[in-house]
């Protein structure tokens, strides 16, 4: 919003989201992958040992501290080839002004890198509260900043900004980890370094596809006019929303869980082989479970969170977006990709636990060969559809990419982790498409007896909701009483 507000969607602002993306890319491929690939997995196979943890943890972090290091003296000698990767269709000015925000914000990848560790260190310890709160910090960090130096720099203090929030980012997790006892040790020998390695090496082949996407996504975008990505990230962040929200948050919440359901069973398989099928049988069921329930809490939240955003897509850009440099022209444009964007969301959202439950199992092969078919039906559908779309056919190409990946990733599911049969999760599925498409007709009703946006918004979104939960209770949702008196008990205490 602050963005939107301050610069608009002009194409200095689809520059800038070139340099953000370049360094949000680099931290996945670096970093961010890792973190549920392999660190989480490894972190809990010591989580008990807490001195072995810590001295695992220094190793990795001096470790990966003295490869970002060198990375980002690397990456500033080839910002403007980065630059022309990913937005060769803007002009020389525009290019070059990304080149100086590349330059000036890579230092940022090195903090987000230290922010990842630190964060898959916590989930191992199963300690959610601070990680939860890194995004909002990175966020409030280019908020603060822009508002406060946007008339001496101009939109130089969101790259300040940028800065300043991975800072904090690594800051704000420190205190959960008091007890943690810092090693200036770095051994490459380490087994738990070669384990995570070798977790990891999947993971990077599939992110250098994603990388290669990413790269062609940007290119494209730069050859559909110069607002078009500033237009296609503004409804990406509403996308996300209800992704970070839910589906990242429920991911990450069951994977320490799914990790030691994991490790339990691959330990008495070992150690009594006389009862290994009742053992195996049995831990596969507790993990078919969790992974169940996460993706039925996923569903639960995200289809009438789809089902409200695409009837309400244009009031919310207008009542979030509309203000200062934002026209309304941008606000039809970007509401119209936000609608493409959201036939994706619930594929996006249900293949995020699916793809941590490989992870769990420590099978990072599979999902990210899966990864090279979704960018093929990528490059398909955006080749078929760029010249008669421009960039919403970007946006569908993307939502295509997404839902073909979930789509495989429910097969290998089925095939290779026993399937999700006999836990209800098409039951709840039918019970919540019902529910969110009654609520999205009341929704659109309600949405056009109103001139004001805000009452068109405010009013909609509470009617529907409530309209949502009371479906959900005709219908004996479980999972939604389940979830519901969790809240309560949490609140009580």
């Amino acid at each position: 919003m602050v963005i939107a507000y301050l610069f608009g969607a002009t194409g200095l602002v689809s520059v800038f989201r070139v340099a953000a993306t370049i360094i949000q890319t680099l931290y996945d491929f670096l970093v961010g992958g890792m973190v549920s690939a392999a660190l989480v997995p490894v972190f809990s196979d010591y989580a008990t040992r807490h001195e072995e943890l810590w001295r695992v943890a220094s190793i990795v972090v001096n470790t990966l501290a003295i490869f970002l290091a060198l990375a980002v003296l690397v990456l500033e000698f080839f910002a403007p080839q980065l630059v022309w990767l990913l937005g060769s269709g803007y002009d020389a000015e525009l290019q070059h002004a990304a080149v100086e925000m590349l330059r000036l914000v890579l230092p940022a990848v090195f903090f987000l890198g230290m922010s990842g560790i630190v964060t898959g260190l916590l989930y191992a310890l199963k300690r959610f509260t601070f990680p939860a709160f890194t995004t909002a910090a990175y966020n409030a960090g280019i908020i603060l900043v822009a508002l406060a130096l946007t008339p001496i720099f101009g939109i130089t203090s969101l790259i300040v900004g940028i800065l300043v929030g991975s800072a904090a980012q690594v800051l704000l997790q420190l205190p959960a980890l008091r007890e943690a006892r810092y090693h200036f040790a770095v051994d490459f020998t380490h087994p738990a370094l070669r384990k995570i390695l070798q977790l990891y090496a999947p993971v990077v082949a599939g992110l250098s596809i994603s990388v290669v996407s990413v790269v062609i996504d940007r290119n494209l975008a730069s050859h559909t006019g110069a607002q078009s990505l500033a237009w296609m990230q503004n409804a990406t962040v509403l996308v996300q929303l209800p992704l970070g929200l839910v589906a990242t948050a429920v991911s990450f919440a069951i994977l320490p869980t799914l990790s030691s359901q994991s490790s339990v069973s691959s330990i008495q398989y070992s150690v009594s082989s006389s009862r290994t099928t009742e053992h195996r049988t049995l831990n596969t069921e507790h993990f078919q479970s969790t992974l169940a329930f996460g993706i039925k809490l996923v569903l639960l939240l995200v289809l009438p969170a789809t089902v409200g955003l695409f009837v309400l897509a244009r009031p919310i850009v207008a009542l979030l977006f509309e203000r200062g440099a934002f026209t309304p022209a941008d606000t039809t444009a970007t509401a119209l990709a936000l609608q493409c964007y959201l036939f994706g969301l619930p594929f996006a959202a249900i293949d995020q636990p699916l793809v941590f439950a490989f992870y769990a199992r420590k099978n990072t092969l599979l999902p990210n060969l899966v990864q090279f078919v979704a960018v093929a039906i990528y490059l398909v559908v955006a080749l078929a559809l760029m010249r008669p779309l421009g960039f919403i056919g970007l946006v569908l190409a993307n939502s295509a990419m997404l839902t073909g990946h979930a789509l495989i990733m429910l097969g290998l599911t089925h095939a290779r982790l026993g399937g999700l049969g006999g836990q209800g999760v098409l039951a709840l599925t039918l019970k919540v498409l019902v529910a969110s498409g009654a609520m999205g007709a009341v929704v659109f009703g309600l949405a056009h007896l109103f001139d004001s946006i805000v009452l068109q918004v405010v009013v909609a979104i509470l009617t529907g909701g409530a309209m949502y939960l009371a479906l959900l209770r005709v219908l004996r949702v479980h999972e939604a009483a389940q979830v519901w008196a969790s809240v309560l008990t949490r609140l009580r205490r």
